[in-house]
């Protein structure tokens, strides 16, 4: 209680300057006369931009914690009748030392681990709006001297991070002989905002980041004491809003068409030709502010990127990420359950990809409804999909229901059900879950659900409770997890039932002014893992190391040590293990040079002794941004299983390529080579943004590779397809 109580006093003085924070003046946004316009060019040489309100003082966040930031930055924000405007000078004392090597879209920012944002490669700004002004939940907007679009939507203070949502508005920016400056016209649809006439208070903050420095400047939230970009509780207010637009029926539509051809090696190894075409919609309606209906049918995803290849050095399942549209749109939602750091989610209670693709191939989707969206102190996702029978499965529908209510500030207690049904059987799951921040570096995080079957078995149970403490100097995380034998979440992820597992992280970062450093992470953490009779299953333990410089230079080492139990045969990537108990130990690190620099290099090694064998990974990565027009990152992972058993080499190689020719029409290719299934595959995909929000794509797609041969074809395909965006 000493050294909580003495960690907690030092950084008191940190803590008290971001609350002031919470004091200084809102943003305020000017209406503009009927006689004003904006032409959409990066220039804020416009009258009304000069009779705008400006917001400026903007503080570090790195590398220098609450010192005002060395280049000024002045934001701006006018608004009429349909478009919300923000302009944004950031003023430069080097204008040819700014960076901006981005002119895709979606690619000026990433979301980090722990839903913290970060700017890719490039010099950039973001923007924030909490318009219902929940303490929670956000969308966020960002550039870079290029215009690149990127955004995101953000649910519980980052807890949630959707990178892949789409929405529809504009950018421009432009370099100019004070630095750099841009202006986003963001219409009021695509925002969504509480009904009501009068005055509106939105939260509001805006993120910048100084690249050839490495610096992260924001207006408000500045702290490292668990504050930051997601922080949306932390942010400043917007002011000046009052009767904002109404639309009348509030409908948009985006119908598609596609055709295309697809060639399939038969059973006399012949190929196969298939003609394809097809039509379909989306839709989506507001049925009173923020609450949203969406519909579609007879829906595509021909447009999705191909998963990257995964090699599986566990005897648990792989988990790859969902990247269908439909399915990420207001996804933040659904989340219930662990999702894990740095490995696959030990408990998922709702997992998109379980509706329309199975181990077999993709799975044809008739139709889906869903509502998202806020009514008073709830917020409400209800999804309820069917797909066709394929594969020797019958027709399914899917159904999900979600609530949760806020709890005083930025609290709330929630509930999920999800529901699986064929003529075959059903599966039903559900729980209760919650979140409560006794204090701003604080967070009590926890569920607990039930699972049930048709027929026998399925009728089990989960439990999670995590206590996490995050602040620039310390952290921790405590957490317990319990499932039950028959727990079965079919619409969800659970990589292992019968255990319970406890888990503690232990975190110092000091800052050494030292060999260019800019902080030095020491972590030690521990698992212990039984069945639930209280049979020893695994323990490990040991500590990281995590230099970052001031460079942008970062490496990762750790060593750990424990033991394992298999209470029965096994296989790893098809390598037998029998069952016994076996000591482990590994050593692992990585590293990667500042991606501020048109080359960056990466790499990777572990090995570790398990199994009374060893299993090897070595890796690495070269991305090469010459430019804004071209990029490419080639990517090669050497893994090694040698134990008992047996030995394998699965080797697995990448090559992205991507080119833009500007910031609509955009072109990327996927090639990889698995060598354990000796496969060589390729996915190309054209995209040209013919207008916002609508589409064509052109993607072609390849598959190579049999035991006698790599390069035997297994399938070709290409495939056109058209998309419009109405808004009615």
């Amino acid at each position: 209680m000493i050294v909580g109580s003495v960690l907690l006093s030092a950084e008191g003085a940190s803590q008290v300057a971001a609350q002031d924070g919470e004091t200084l003046p809102p943003a305020v946004a000017r209406h503009m006369a009927a006689s004003d316009r904006i032409q959409l060019d990066g220039l804020l040489d416009e009258v009304v931009w000069q009779a705008a309100p400006v917001s400026s003082g903007f503080r570090q966040q790195e590398p220098d914690e609450g010192a005002p930031a060395t280049e000024r930055t002045e934001v701006r924000v006018v608004y009429d009748e349909t478009t919300l405007y923000v302009g944004i000078t950031a003023f430069d004392s080097d204008p040819d030392a700014v960076i901006a090597r981005v002119l895709q879209r979606d690619r000026v920012m990433q979301g980090a681990v722990f839903g913290r944002f970060n700017f890719t490669t490039d010099d950039g700004v973001a923007i924030l709006f909490d318009t219902f002004h929940d303490h929670r939940n956000a969308m966020i907007f960002a550039t870079n001297p290029n215009g690149a679009e990127f955004d995101a939507l953000l649910s519980d203070e980052g807890r949630e991070v959707n990178v892949d949502w789409r929405g529809v508005w504009r950018v421009a920016a432009k370099r100019t002989a004070d630095g750099w400056s841009a202006e986003f016209a963001i219409p009021f649809r695509t925002l969504r905002y509480p009904s009501g006439a009068g005055a509106a208070t939105w939260g509001f903050n805006v993120f910048r980041s100084i690249r050839r420095k490495n610096e992260d400047v924001l207006w408000r939230s500045w702290s490292r004491n668990n504050e930051g970009f997601n922080r949306v509780s932390r942010a400043g207010h917007l002011e000046g809003l009052s009767n904002l637009p109404r639309t009348g029926v509030n409908l948009e539509l985006k119908p598609y068409v596609l055709g295309g051809v697809a060639q399939t090696r038969n059973v006399l190894e012949a190929l196969d030709a298939d003609g394809q075409f097809d039509v379909g919609f989306d839709a989506k309606y507001e049925i009173r502010p923020g609450l949203v209906l969406d519909a579609t049918l007879n829906t595509d995803f021909a447009q999705v990127e191909a998963d990257d290849e995964q090699v599986n050095l566990t005897r648990f399942s792989l988990f790859f990420p969902e990247k269908r549209d439909f399915f990420l749109e207001n996804s933040g939602i659904f989340q219930f359950g662990d999702r894990g750091f740095f490995e696959p989610p030990p408990y998922l209670l709702f997992f998109s990809r379980r509706i329309g693709i199975a181990p077999e191939g993709e799975v044809p989707v008739l139709g889906g409804l869903r509502l998202t969206g806020r009514v008073g102190a709830q917020r409400i996702g209800v999804l309820n999909v069917v797909t066709d029978g394929a594969f020797g499965r019958p027709r399914a529908n899917f159904a999900v229901a979600r609530v949760t209510h806020d709890v005083g500030t930025n609290n709330y207690v929630g509930a999920m059900i999800t529901d699986r049904r064929t003529l075959d059987g059903w599966n039903t799951t559900g729980g209760l879950d919650w979140s409560f921040w006794p204090d701003p570096r604080l967070v009590f995080n926890g569920f607990v659900s039930a699972t049930a079957t048709s027929g026998d078995g399925g009728e089990g149970s989960a439990f999670r409770g995590e206590l996490d403490y995050t602040s620039d100097f310390f952290g921790f995380n405590l957490s317990h997890l319990s499932i039950s034998p028959d727990a079965r979440a079919d619409m969800g992820f659970i990589t292992r039932t019968d255990i319970r597992r406890s888990r503690a992280f232990f975190r110092i970062t000091p800052r050494p002014r030292a060999l260019g450093l800019r902080s030095l992470t020491l972590r030690w953490s521990s698992s212990h893992e039984m069945r639930t009779d209280g049979t020893l299953q695994d323990w490990i333990i040991g500590p990281t190391v995590n230099p970052t410089w001031n460079s942008g230079e970062n490496f990762n080492t750790d060593y750990q040590f424990g033991f394992t139990r298999l209470d029965r045969d096994a296989a790893i990537s098809g390598v037998p293990v029998p069952a016994g108990d076996y000591d482990t130990w590994f050593f692992g690190f990585r590293g990667a040079t500042s991606s501020n620099r048109p080359v960056v290099l990466s790499g990777n090694a572990r090995y570790q002794s398990i199994y009374d064998g060893d299993i090897t990974t070595i890796g690495g990565s070269v991305t090469l941004i010459p430019n804004a027009n071209v990029s490419a990152v080639l990517g090669y992972s050497h893994n090694r299983i040698d134990l008992p058993g047996g030995a394998l080499d699965a080797d697995i190689g990448s090559l992205r390529f991507a080119v833009a020719v500007t910031t609509q029409l955009t072109a990327d290719a996927l090639i990889q080579y698995n060598q354990a299934t000796n496969e060589l595959s390729a996915n190309i995909r054209f995209n040209f943004i013919h207008t916002p929000g609508s589409d064509l794509f052109i993607v072609l797609n390849e598959q190579r590779g049999t035991s006698e041969s790599l390069w035997d074809l297994n399938t070709r395909s290409t495939v056109v397809k058209v998309t419009y965006l109405a808004r009615l």
